[in-house]
């Protein structure tokens, strides 16, 4: 009988220390990153939409409240910078000579998975966030807040046995992994140069003095959505000439109207800011602009602005998503 009180005892208390060191690792996340003003990460990120998958290099940059956040496509090398200095916000292209600015509370208004501060503040902020055990570590998961992706719903991240971070991977509804991001480095000292936050050194004064004309090509092929809401069909197609070539301008109608711009992107002479009152917003394989009824992004040479006064941001999204360089034929079309 004193045998089994004593196997019984021990039973517990190994699940109870199991239990606090699950607890724990939760907590020593937390406290490696909250004591932190600043850091320099660089990894791998890749995008999975539909059936297309786009992987970016990762360079993520944090000052006090100063952030700079540079991603690479590996595929193309095009390049884009999201800078928040002095509570202003931008998202440059420098192939463009461009940039959006931003009323935005970016990065603190939603989840960012390669920012430090924000995963710990979704493992923060989640009262029913686990962790688990594995061979190399542990993984944590929590909930995540994507306010224009209601379909990204939660984050496992990997940590080793010191409760450094290794991995993250955002996940939807389905369990699919939709946003996957590997840390290769983390500096917890980094030292910046004096403009490294600041909007100008951003900005390269001859990036543009010759004229491309590979992208001032006329756009012979339209560019359809894969995509349409219910009872939505397209009911015109315009082209209109410009001085970069034609712009395309496709009216959908039905219950769910909107109207789809397509034009060559043509870089600036001179540096241009494009004020948006809206937010930075992945999609597929760079960052756009959403406002409150409207999506404004850039993607293999194409400038596209989806518009509508009856779509949320969520179906936008979805919208902008399905168009492909090979769709040239529409779903639903009349």
């Amino acid at each position: 009988m004193k045998k089994y009180i004593a196997l019984f005892l021990v039973l517990i208390l190994v699940t109870g220390c199991g239990k606090k060191d699950m607890s724990g690792i939760k907590d020593d996340f937390v406290k490696s990153i909250e004591k932190r003003s600043s850091f320099l990460v660089k990894g791998t990120m890749q995008i999975i939409s539909n059936e297309d998958t786009f992987t970016y290099d990762v360079t993520a940059a944090k000052d006090d409240d100063n952030y700079r956040v540079t991603l690479v496509n590996q595929i193309n090398n095009h390049e884009q910078v999201i800078l928040k200095s002095n509570n202003e916000v931008y998202v440059v292209t420098p192939s463009l000579n461009k940039s959006f600015k931003f009323q935005s509370e970016w990065p603190d208004n939603g989840s960012q998975a390669y920012l430090l501060d924000s995963l710990m503040h979704d493992v923060k902020n989640d009262n029913e966030s686990t962790a688990e055990k594995t061979d190399k570590g542990y993984i944590i998961t929590t909930k995540v807040n994507y306010p224009n992706n209601a379909n990204l719903v939660k984050e496992r991240i990997y940590v080793d046995e010191n409760a450094e971070l290794q991995k993250v991977e955002v996940l939807d509804s389905e369990d699919k992994v939709k946003i996957s991001v590997k840390f290769n480095s983390i500096d917890f000292k980094p030292s910046f140069d004096k403009d490294f936050f600041k909007l100008e050194a951003l900005i390269d004064e001859e990036c543009c003095e010759e004229e491309d004309t590979t992208v001032s090509k006329i756009m012979e092929d339209i560019i359809y959505p894969l995509y349409l809401p219910a009872n939505t069909h397209l009911a015109s197609k315009d082209k209109v000439k410009t001085a970069n070539g034609n712009r395309i301008i496709l009216t959908f109608a039905g219950e769910s109207p909107f109207t789809l711009i397509e034009e060559v992107a043509r870089p600036r002479k001179d540096f241009e800011i494009i004020p948006v009152f809206g937010e930075p917003l992945i999609v597929t394989d760079t960052y756009g602009a959403l406002s409150a009824n409207s999506l404004h992004w850039t993607s293999n040479n194409i400038a596209f602005f989806l518009s509508s006064d009856n779509l949320p941001a969520t179906e936008l999204l979805t919208i902008a998503e399905s168009l492909s360089a090979g769709s040239l034929t529409v779903a639903g079309a009349k």
